[in-house]
């Protein structure tokens, strides 16, 4: 190695040694990252892990004037970053003489003088334990030899077995034995010298380790299977392919035996159907089954498990489905069979409901079309701030937090500049996209994480929670600030925010209600329901006595001497939980939204912006899609008979008549699953040209389509390019 002039080959201990014949250059990986004079200033595939040639000569130069402290030779490239610390020494050396490397960050080295260590009481220090990995004793002493760990009690290792456990692991499964942490656990390991390399685990890579999960259930188990040829013969693109149940897939049957026309339409064995049908999920889907099915060479009525679904449909079609006379759905739809099936009284409801339920759904979602168009005008006023400047982020997808997290924490970034993002997987491949559907993937995958992170607790709608650690690390702040960013950069919808948790951002803490619903802890939640419905004095007494303890640490303990003072205590406690509790992560939380000014827009349009905290988007419709991509053309007579088929085309995918659903067309045209608040720049645009298939131009949020004589090459052409490109962009 140029750096330590070893000829050892251990990657485990100094990194992988490789020798590069046209540089006439050997470096051991770890050598190379600890030298205190050089940096990656190349891309990955560029000289030497992305070290250049130029800067390595130069580092072996500078390194041959220092001596080693240890073993007293020239080359000592390391040094000691404490403060007026002037040891230099190999990194073989350091290792030896029981140096600390962090492979983090700035990649700092410390002496055995200067090491970080880690503190043990006096009675851990006298015990001994297991290591969790090896088995084997570990002495509770603080050597360099032993680490433990930061979230467990009693959880010790090895730094050897430690070390292995991390390269066999890699940053995405490497974590406490114990207790599972991963966040924590790794931060400990990181500032204690173990190496958590960016790669997936040794075990993701075995070829064929999974190929027993990769096998199909091909069975068909219709009570009175069709096919002569067996209840396990399957044959592709035919009547007799065998579809899978959507939901357990281990279920099967052939399309003829279920009486399914299309591999597109979804099938639930009765296992499924009925756990659906206890949960009251299932009726108003058998209803419309009922009613649509239709009999196949006599033989319907002999099957014991109809197809519950239509083909596929896009979120709109059940809209779609609701503005349908309902006159004309009796009459036409229902066979006479299933018209004596259902009672008169089932009758009245649906002719009746759709239009009651429609009315009072068309006047929401105007309401909210409303609200989400003034809101889509004051973040485009706030984007004003956003300059020309960009600042990269270079964001794994295996682990969007911790990478967004240190994009929004460099020195470099503000909200200001316009983002860009790079994408890298866990093999390290890099993909620069600077076009806002880029953007728009990153932000949809922040906000997502957001919203299942332990910041926020609630199942549908959410609240903040306490996390101390969070707390700690100012995780509210950060996350306030990247909703803000996310809002103006062009970012989605969060629509998971509680009424409540609106309302204390807008209105002040102080000055909201909270309700039982807002509680997500169930033991909490059980405690009130026990004060709240109690019907005696005696009984609400009994209750108090009983959660004693709780009420006495939330300082919510009063006497009670009427029945009516329940409603008090139960006030008492809901502030106290929901409200009081969350005091210092609230704040936090709302100094970050303050970024860009969003915190007080929200406040100045509280209504506006509900929408977007506390509605999820509204489901896409033809007519949504239609006024969003303003048709540009050439020719007049091409962009009528263009806008024709276009227009055509969207109501055959909103009904159900598509194998792609509207969102399907939004991500293929712009990148984006659904509409930002926002909104798109530039707006979305469709072209008609003379080309053989359709282009999805997500840079200039595009859509160019090809111009044809007929509706059905249209309608093909626009199937097999969107279909066939979103799979390879899940690929």
């Amino acid at each position: 190695c140029v750096l330590c002039g070893r000829t050892d080959d251990c990657p485990e201990k100094y990194g992988e040694k490789r020798t590069y014949v046209e540089y006439n250059l050997t470096v051991h990986y770890y050598c190379l990252l600890m030298s205190s004079g050089i940096w990656q200033r190349g891309e990955e595939d560029e000289g030497v892990y992305g070290f250049l040639i130029t800067d390595i000569r130069k580092e072996v130069n500078r390194a041959a004037k220092l001596k080693c402290n240890i073993c007293k030779k020239k080359g000592a490239s390391i040094g000691c970053v404490a403060p007026k610390c002037k040891r230099s020494y190999h990194f073989p050396c350091g290792v030896q003489k029981e140096c600390i490397f962090q492979f983090m960050e700035d990649f700092r080295s410390y002496c055995w003088e200067h090491k970080p260590v880690q503190k043990f009481s006096v009675k851990e220090s006298r015990e001994s334990s297991q290591c969790t990995i090896c088995l084997d004793l570990v002495e509770q002493l603080p050597l360099y030899s032993v680490l433990k760990s930061p979230c467990c009690k009693n959880a010790w290792f090895h730094r050897e077995c430690l070390q292995y456990q991390a390269l066999s692991a890699g940053v995405f499964f490497f974590r406490c034995t114990v207790c599972n942490n991963k966040d924590k656990f790794q931060k400990e390991m990181l500032r204690m010298g173990i190496h958590i390399p960016e790669k997936d685990a040794s075990w993701e890579l075995e070829e064929n380790a999974y190929q027993d999960l990769l096998q199909c259930y091909q069975h068909c188990d219709i009570r009175r299977c069709l096919c002569k040829k067996g209840r396990d013969y399957n044959e592709p693109d035919s009547k007799w392919e065998i579809k899978r149940c959507q939901c357990c897939g281990s279920r099967g049957t052939h399309l003829a035996c279920s009486s399914m026309k299309s591999w597109e339409q979804n099938w639930e064995c009765m296992e499924c159907r009925s756990i659906f049908a206890k949960s009251g999920n299932y009726s108003k889907q058998q209803k419309r089954s009922l009613a649509t099915s239709e009999k196949t060479d006599g033989t319907t009525c002999l099957l014991e498990e109809p197809s519950p679904k239509c083909p596929r449909q896009s979120s709109g079609s059940q809209h779609s489905f609701l503005l349908q006379s309902p006159k004309i759905m009796c009459q036409s739809n229902l066979t006479p069979c299933s018209r004596l099936e259902l009672p008169a009284s089932n009758r009245m409801t649906m002719s009746l409901s759709p239009l009651m339920s429609n009315r009072n759904w068309s006047l929401r979602k105007k309401h909210l079309r409303e609200q989400r168009r003034e809101v889509s005008n004051i973040l485009k006023e706030l984007k004003l701030q956003v300059n020309t400047k960009a600042t990269r982020l270079n964001i794994n997808t295996e682990n969007i937090w911790n990478s967004a997290l240190k994009g929004f924490r460099q020195r470099n970034f503000s909200p200001t500049n316009t983002i860009e993002i790079k994408f890298t997987s866990c093999k390290n491949r890099l993909k620069t996209d600077t076009s806002d559907a880029s953007k728009h993937r990153f932000f949809q995958l922040l906000m997502l994480h957001l919203q299942n992170s332990s910041l926020f607790e609630g199942s549908s709608v959410k609240n903040l929670s306490l996390d101390s650690q969070a707390l700690k690390e100012n995780l509210y702040f950060e996350a306030g600030k990247m909703i803000a960013v996310s809002l103006v950069h062009g970012g989605p919808c969060l629509g998971f925010f509680s009424k409540t948790l609106f309302n204390c951002l807008v209105y002040g803490p102080e000055n909201v209600k909270p309700a039982l619903e807002d509680v997500a802890d169930v033991g909490v939640a059980q405690t009130i329901k026990m004060i709240k419905y109690s019907n005696s004095l005696s009984s609400l007494q009994s209750a108090v006595h009983d959660c004693y303890e709780f009420l006495d640490a939330a300082g919510c303990l009063r006497p009670v001497t009427a029945l009516c003072d329940k409603n008090m205590l139960v006030n008492d406690i809901l502030i106290h939980h929901v409200i009081k509790r969350i005091i210092s992560p609230l704040e936090s939380f709302r100094q970050g939204l303050k970024t860009l000014g969003v915190l007080e827009k929200i406040q100045m349009h509280p209504d506006a912006f509900s929408s977007v905290f506390c509605h999820k988007p509204e489901r896409l419709s033809s007519e949504t899609l239609c006024d969003l991509f303003t048709i540009h053309c050439s020719s007049d007579i091409n962009k009528v008979e263009g806008a024709d088929f276009w227009m055509s085309y969207l109501q055959d995918v909103e009904s159900g008549e598509s194998v792609v659903t509207l969102e399907d067309i939004l991500l293929f045209g712009t990148g984006s699953f659904s509409i930002p608040p926002i909104g798109f720049d530039p707006e979305p645009t469709v072209k008609f040209l003379h080309i053989r298939y359709p282009v999805g131009n997500r840079l200039r949020n595009c859509l160019e389509l090809p111009i044809t004589k007929t509706y059905e090459q249209f309608k093909n052409k626009m199937e097999f390019t969107i279909r066939n490109t979103l799979r390879v962009d899940r690929e």
